[in-house]
């Protein structure tokens, strides 16, 4: 039989949670790409893997938190560690690939779009590996027209992001992109719930492997969660982010030792030395 499938089990507490966190992780990452863009001899490399790390944190911590909202009436719901696990794994992996395409290539039309499309269908594999993980007595099914839409929310909204991420570089703009991002990564995860239905097997009281979505995730998250703070005091006491752009706005750029505003020629030396004379 039809299972009764509802998401918001604790009303708008985990969605709005999950919100905060899908732009939390997009507010971070995109300062720390900015980071990685400001100097050229900083560590460009880290920078970039702290920001990807940040992003796919995010986007993971939101999808579980929403998933903690989870519950079909006529079965209980569990969850695979090793897979859940796994789907946190391929969350910052295709982030990474997607952001250090566009931090070292650019955001010509092409690398963009292969940047983010590499990373939206990432994204959304991370979310249907994550259902993967549930463990229920019955069998999950999808609608595709649900899913092929939430996996073109997943690309357009990677795509957005990884040129934000390199364009974008006031303190404000990047919170206000942040903000768009959580919508448009929600947006993605509730639009593939949507596409969920389970059928329920007959029998009652089975036995199946797995842990309780509390006994599992609310500790799994606290790593994700802890890590993402960290990264906030990283990125807060970082002096190039908070003093850079406002003193490199305000101090004209002098132009390199090498360039021809920096070379005078060798008469006018002369003349200015035999004057002095």
């Amino acid at each position: 039989m039809d299972g009764t499938v509802d998401g918001f089990r604790y009303g708008a507490v985990t969605p709005v949670a999950a919100y905060l966190m899908a732009c939390l992780g997009g507010a971070l990452g995109l300062r720390c790409i900015v980071r990685s863009l400001l100097d050229a001899r900083s560590f460009r490399a880290g920078w970039l893997a702290l920001g990807a790390a940040s992003i796919g944190c995010g986007i993971w911590t939101m999808h579980f938190i929403a998933m903690i909202g989870f519950h079909v009436e006529e079965t209980r719901v569990r969850y695979d560690a090793a897979t859940t696990v796994l789907s946190l794994v391929v969350a910052v992996a295709v982030v990474g690939i997607g952001v250090f395409i566009v931090g070292f290539r650019g955001t010509s039309g092409v690398t963009l779009a292969v940047a983010g499309a590499v990373t939206g269908l990432g994204v959304a594999g991370m979310h249907y590996l994550g259902m993967a993980a549930m463990r229920l007595n019955g069998e999950v099914g999808y609608d595709p027209v649900g899913v092929a839409l939430s996996v073109l929310i997943a690309i357009g909204a990677a795509t957005a992001a990884l040129w934000s991420a390199v364009t974008i570089r006031g303190f404000l703009t990047s919170l206000g992109a942040s903000l768009v991002m959580g919508v448009a990564v929600s947006g993605m995860h509730y639009t593939g719930m949507a596409a969920v239905s389970v059928h329920v097997h007959d029998m009652t009281g089975g036995t199946w492997e797995g842990d309780s979505p509390m006994s599992l995730l609310l500790p799994m998250l606290l790593g994700p969660v802890v890590f993402l703070l960290l990264a906030g005091v990283v990125v807060m006491f970082d002096p190039l982010l908070v003093l850079g752009e406002r003193s490199s706005a305000s101090r004209p750029h002098s132009p390199p030792l090498n360039s021809p505003a920096r070379k005078r020629p060798s008469w006018r030396a002369a003349a200015s030395s035999g004057r002095e004379r």
